[in-house]
């Protein structure tokens, strides 16, 4: 029923004006059930209306001793780690539902917190960390995007997405290639390290985070040559980490805007022409890190970020416009059939 104690409430008040047996037959029940109400009303009054625990007040098949010790040994060092996984895991001679019970006895079964909850807390910490202290870079396919995809096969618009976030301020850099290649993810990131540099940031603190995609690990390919992504960073004294396999999480920011930039640019724009998608993905560019505000940058723009963090930089480090990366790959490595197996081709630095 939606409300035991008011139709508790009734049945006793009946059976005090009109009889126990009476209240019985209103109320379609009995007689004994009318009687344990009445009582219970006349030793408690209201409360006696209320439910009653039906817990066993013991537990004849309670584990104790070593067997329970063992359990919760496991759980405080195992914390993510359920009753039916500990069980199978470490092959405890008891059931689940026993393990469950020694581990809330000992208050050790919390609420699993949710993911937005995960990401506040995530964001809590990455804003105590220092501006330009890392870079997330990653690369996004074009090519799956219903709205744009007969656009780019009409008017030969790029296929790949380069997209470098900077993670403390939020700081986004774009650029467009036509292939996923380390020669493109080289220049990529030298351009930025020079844009970088050109506003005064000190590129010796900053780390560039990637996956383990090719165009990034640096290991050697299929035709002999070499990605040259790390070269490029640490050529200025940056330092280049790769995530773990299948860690996307950690990849968390970048993955974030490719969701935001598929969302808010790719599924609304229509382009006439190359030179049309360029300009407004620099006009994008320049919205998301001047205009837009975060939500979880606590409603903040990048750019109010870096300037509240430190007033040295000048607003031209928000100013590095997206790029087509092809066209400003060394045209004689381009057109040689040797390097295009691959596009492993390395241009030369500044």
């Amino acid at each position: 029923m939606k409300n035991a104690f008011n139709y508790r409430l009734r049945l006793v008040t009946h059976a005090r004006q009109h009889g126990i047996k009476a209240a019985a037959r209103a109320f379609r029940t009995t007689v004994p059930t009318v009687r344990k109400w009445v009582r219970r009303y006349q030793a408690r009054g209201l409360k006696g209306l209320q439910e009653v625990s039906r817990a066993p007040h013991s537990c004849p098949h309670k584990i104790v001793g070593e067997l329970a010790r063992r359990v919760v040994e496991l759980r405080r060092r195992l914390p993510t780690f359920g009753a039916q996984r500990l069980q199978r895991e470490w092959d405890l001679p008891l059931g689940h539902t026993a393990i469950e019970r020694i581990l809330r006895q000992h208050d050790l079964i919390r609420p699993r917190r949710r993911k937005y909850q995960k990401k506040q807390d995530l964001a809590a910490l990455k804003a105590t960390g220092a501006l330009f202290q890392q870079i997330s870079a990653d690369t996004k396919d074009l090519d799956d995007i219903p709205h744009y995809w007969p656009q780019m096969k009409a008017r030969g618009l790029p296929v790949v997405q380069y997209t470098a976030r900077e993670v403390r301020s939020g700081l986004q850099f774009l650029a467009y290639a036509s292939r996923r290649s380390a020669q493109a993810s080289s220049l990529f990131a030298q351009r930025i390290q020079v844009h970088l540099r050109r506003c005064g940031v000190n590129l010796q603190d900053v780390t560039w985070q990637t996956d383990n995609g090719a165009e990034f690990i640096g290991e050697l390919q299929k035709d002999g040559s070499r990605s040259h992504f790390p070269a490029a960073v640490t050529y200025f004294g940056s330092q280049h980490q790769r995530i773990p396999p299948a860690a996307h999480t950690y990849q968390s920011d970048v993955e974030t805007v490719h969701r935001l930039i598929e969302d808010e640019f790719f599924d609304l724009e229509t382009f006439k022409s190359r030179a049309d998608f360029l300009a407004k993905a620099s006009l994008y560019q320049l919205y998301f890190n001047l205009a837009r505000p975060n939500s979880h940058k606590r409603g903040l723009t990048p750019w109010q970020i870096i300037h509240q963090l430190d007033p040295r930089p000048s607003l031209q480090v928000c100013l590095l416009p997206p790029a087509f990366l092809d066209y400003r790959l060394d045209a004689s490595r381009r057109d040689d059939p040797s390097t295009l197996k691959g596009g492993y081709g390395l241009p030369s630095y500044p």
